[in-house]
């Protein structure tokens, strides 16, 4: 296969485990960007949070974040299209699971700003202008994503008692090994979906895209990659369908495959 567009995951995936991109990384992404294949960054973080990354890569291209209900342009900061959850489902989806998981704690992603129950603790870095307030009130805004944190229930056991309960109205995902976070967007919306919509637009087609990731969240994504390649350290979910299973995200993974495809001249073609 000769990729016209690589897509890749950020943390688990491109990144190393601290956080950090390595410079051989970071190298392999400008030589595939060189030869005419943009690399497009396909995450869970929100837009607000990637400035220091592309930054870091030299990357200036478009970005689909918070698991795909944001398309970003990471040249001008600013967002390209939008995909946030209707109101009134947003609504049912946290009545539903407020009725099976009591000791939840809920967060959301609104267009502008992080918002939080009082007693919701983030594991990560929050904004400082973060909404904090009773979840009936900061449901008076539809939010981009919902996420919902449990004192004793893995992300995999979320997703799955989530998925009883609310798959008809939302997409369920987790994408974190070490944070038992559950993601929540509106029906639909994926990596696989805010992708697929940029490769129409560029008139990439699916079995012309190269994909890597390492956990759950990234799954419609690879599926839906012309090829997909899974990071040694990711969830068994992934390694199940991937085409192919590169090194660790500590150990290069991403950068050992792009650097085969330049060596073999397996890139090339603007998209």
């Amino acid at each position: 296969m000769i990729p016209r567009l690589v897509a890749t995951d950020l943390d688990g995936t491109l990144l190393r485990s601290d956080g950090t991109l390595d410079a051989r990384t970071r190298e392999a992404i400008a030589q595939v960007e060189a030869s005419g294949v943009p690399v497009v960054l396909c995450t869970a973080r929100p837009a607000r949070v990637l400035a220091q990354l592309a930054q870091a890569t030299g990357h200036r291209g478009i970005a689909v974040c918070s698991n795909g209900s944001v398309i970003w342009d990471l040249h001008t900061e600013t967002m390209i299209d939008t995909f946030p959850f209707a109101l009134q489902a947003a609504r049912e989806v946290v009545a539903r699971l407020r009725a099976a998981l009591p000791d939840a704690t809920w967060a959301m992603e609104r267009h502008d700003v992080f918002a939080r129950e009082p007693c919701y603790v983030p594991q990560w870095p929050v904004p400082e202008d973060t909404v904090i307030d009773e979840l009936d009130a900061l449901l008076a805004v539809a939010p981009l994503q919902l996420m919902v944190r449990h004192p004793s229930l893995t992300g995999d056991e979320l997703v799955a008692h989530a998925r009883e309960l609310v798959s008809d109205l939302a997409e369920l995902s987790h994408s974190s090994k070490v944070d038992t976070l559950l993601e929540i967007g509106a029906a639909g919306v994926s990596k696989a979906s805010g992708l697929a919509l940029l490769c129409e637009r560029h008139g990439v087609t699916p079995s012309e895209v190269l994909a890597f990731g390492d956990m759950p969240n990234d799954l419609a994504m690879l599926e839906w990659a012309g090829r997909s390649v899974a990071v040694a350290n990711a969830h068994p979910d992934v390694i199940a369908i991937a085409d192919e299973v590169t090194a660790s995200n500590d150990e290069c993974g991403v950068a050992v495959v792009l650097e085969r495809l330049v060596a073999g001249g397996s890139v090339g073609g603007a998209a």
